[in-house]
């Protein structure tokens, strides 16, 4: 760098070059307002477009912002110029994990740690939706403190990229690490493809080496399809029995994340250590298990309602974010299809629950709890394009003010519009203060809402 400072929109010092990849660099960079220390994806927009590669860009922001969790990279903000657009991310001033793997086998202890964190975030991102499809170690980053960040998410994929048959067919991920129903191209799993790779990355770290390799692509394919395992002397027997059934071929009976959480290896362990991990991720369900409030007793519903109105704290990057202004599509001059529908609210989280919950029984829909401040809207029958499913997403600004984002994540989108727009919505219409595009405060809520000296913040234009 010269050694006058490059202030980028005058908000962040760039520092030294980290990396470069296909569409750009990452550099370091300080805040010259906060002084914090931060990573800057520089992404040349006009590569982007000639590779047709927009959608992935947009999707890539949509997954990092869902997916808040202690073990998963942060994107702190997003902007751009006529040529460019950056990512404000998280720092991880430990490097890549391969950077440690490279020198040889962890031991089993540290290999431990770093396993029970990355499973405990790719549940996360699962129960989210968001399937992460290039778990590695070269994506897998290490903070000040030792503990693992998962990275890169250029090549994720969320539900509502399944097909009507439930699920992706795009082939993609690193060879050594990808699944063989993935190689085999006749659609996947992508919760199940990325608890192969998982265990893929467990086998080394504690071998030093891959489990399947080969000089000749093909031939690794075709050790990879029949994932003949063979485990070194030195791992230890309960390790071996969960890698074969977290690497078996067979998807149908691959181990699943509940039951990878539930093994006695996983499980044991210091545990002072990661108080503080354990407390954030203690209110995220694993995915495969959600309480299904449709069917329960009155009591047993507002117990779990009680439970699941914990909403996702929201900062003003967020607010911006959320904005249809702030829909980088129009950066890239490309028209996407929006499937979100959002709208704001002076009431609590538990009373915007509560009716949510109304509206799903007088549609006829399940509603189940997925995570704090996240519930799932599922139908009862088959649609055009299979059940009709929505996630419904609270996000706190303040105690008193929230915003909801409602995303279809399977199923038929003008199904999803027509619920929406003629269900839900005029279900909720007492609740609601602006809904998306709608400037103007509801009549019912500003005569039910008492003058206050203390005004909620503004709802962001749309």
């Amino acid at each position: 760098m010269e050694s006058k400072s490059i202030v980028l929109l005058e908000r962040y010092e760039l520092g030294r070059l980290l990396g470069q990849g296909t569409f750009g660099k990452v550099y370091y960079a300080r805040s010259a307002i906060t002084n914090q220390s931060v990573a800057i994806k520089m992404i040349d927009k006009d590569k982007v477009m000639k590779t047709g590669r927009a959608e992935q860009i947009t999707r890539e922001i949509s997954v990092m912002r869902r997916a808040r969790h202690p073990n998963i990279i942060q994107l702190f903000e997003v902007m751009a110029t006529k040529t460019k657009i950056y990512f404000v991310i998280e720092i991880a001033k430990g490097g890549e994990l391969f950077d440690k793997v490279s020198k040889g086998r962890l031991k089993e202890d540290v290999a431990h740690k770093y396993f029970k964190q990355l499973i405990n975030a790719v549940d996360y991102c699962h129960s989210r939706g968001v399937y992460h499809r290039d778990i590695k170690p070269e994506n897998i980053l290490l903070d000040e403190n030792g503990d693992l960040k998962i990275s890169d998410f250029g090549l994720s994929a969320l539900a509502e990229s399944k097909r009507q048959d439930g699920l992706l067919h795009t082939p993609c991920g690193t060879p050594a690490y990808v699944a063989p129903e993935v190689i085999r191209r006749k659609g996947y799993d992508g919760a199940k493809a990325d608890i192969w790779s998982c265990g893929v990355v467990l086998f080394v770290l504690l071998a030093g080496f891959l489990p399947f390799h080969d000089a000749n692509l093909i031939e690794m394919y075709r050790k990879i399809s029949k994932a003949e395992l063979k485990c070194p002397s030195w791992f230890p027997p309960e390790v071996c029995r969960l890698l074969r059934k977290m690497l078996d071929p067979n998807p149908e009976t691959r181990i699943t994340m509940v039951k990878i959480t539930e093994n006695s290896w996983f499980k044991r362990g210091p545990k002072a250590k990661h108080k503080k991990l354990e407390a954030e991720t203690a209110s995220v369900s694993s995915s495969g298990t959600v309480s299904d409030l449709s069917d329960e007793g009155e009591g047993q519903a507002a117990e779990a309602k009680e439970e699941s109105v914990v909403p996702t704290s929201i900062n003003a990057f967020d607010i911006i974010s959320l904005s249809a202004g702030f829909d980088l599509s129009t950066f890239f001059e490309e028209s996407f299809q929006k499937r979100e529908a959002r709208f704001s609210s002076r009431q609590p989280a538990s009373v915007i629950f509560s009716k949510l919950e109304d509206a799903a029984k007088k549609l006829k829909l399940k509603i189940k709890k997925i995570a704090a401040g996240l519930v799932k809207l599922d139908g009862l029958t088959e649609g055009r394009k299979g059940v009709l499913s929505i996630d419904a997403e609270i996000f706190e600004v303040t105690p008193m003010f929230h915003m909801v984002e409602m995303k279809k994540s399977n199923g038929d989108t003008l199904e999803y519009q027509k619920v929406v727009q003629e269900g839900i919505r005029p279900a909720l219409q007492d609740i609601i203060w602006v809904w998306q595009n709608d400037h103007q405060q509801q009549p019912q809520e500003a005569e039910q809402q008492p003058q206050t000296d203390e005004q909620p913040p503004q709802p962001p234009e749309s």
